[in-house]
């Protein structure tokens, strides 16, 4: 790609980003993902860093992600694991986070979350 091995020392790079108030710092994380409206990209042998620059943090992932389509967790199949909740499917967590976020019961939490297929913020925003 790029003879000569240009480009500039990293340790001389840290430096000049040192004194331009921009911080870098490596993030050890098992898995990424990334979801869309229409797919999960899930990157399991990520390098994931952060930078930090005038209060705003930026993170950098590198690595070559899985696509999955939206709908139940292929992670939590795989491991066996059912989702938390009665047999609507909903999440108890969500329907805690939706009843106390409108203001009602769990049961009318419950409802928004069916009729709106899950989506905690169109379940509020129903209840508001």
């Amino acid at each position: 790609m790029f003879g000569g091995g240009g480009g500039m020392n990293p340790r001389k790079m840290q430096k000049m980003m040192e004194q331009m108030g921009i911080d870098m710092a490596d993030i050890d994380a098992e898995e990424v993902i990334i979801r869309t409206p229409d797919e999960e990209l899930v990157f399991t042998d990520a390098e994931v860093q952060l930078m930090e620059a005038q209060g705003q943090k930026t993170y950098q992932v590198v690595g070559e992600p899985e696509s999955r389509d939206r709908g139940e967790s292929t992670a939590a199949v795989e491991a066996g694991d059912e989702p938390s909740g009665d047999d609507s499917g909903v999440d108890e967590d969500d329907v805690e986070l939706v009843a106390m976020r409108a203001g009602v019961d769990e049961d009318t939490a419950r409802e928004a979350l069916e009729a709106n297929d899950g989506d905690l913020a169109d379940a509020v925003d129903e209840l508001e």
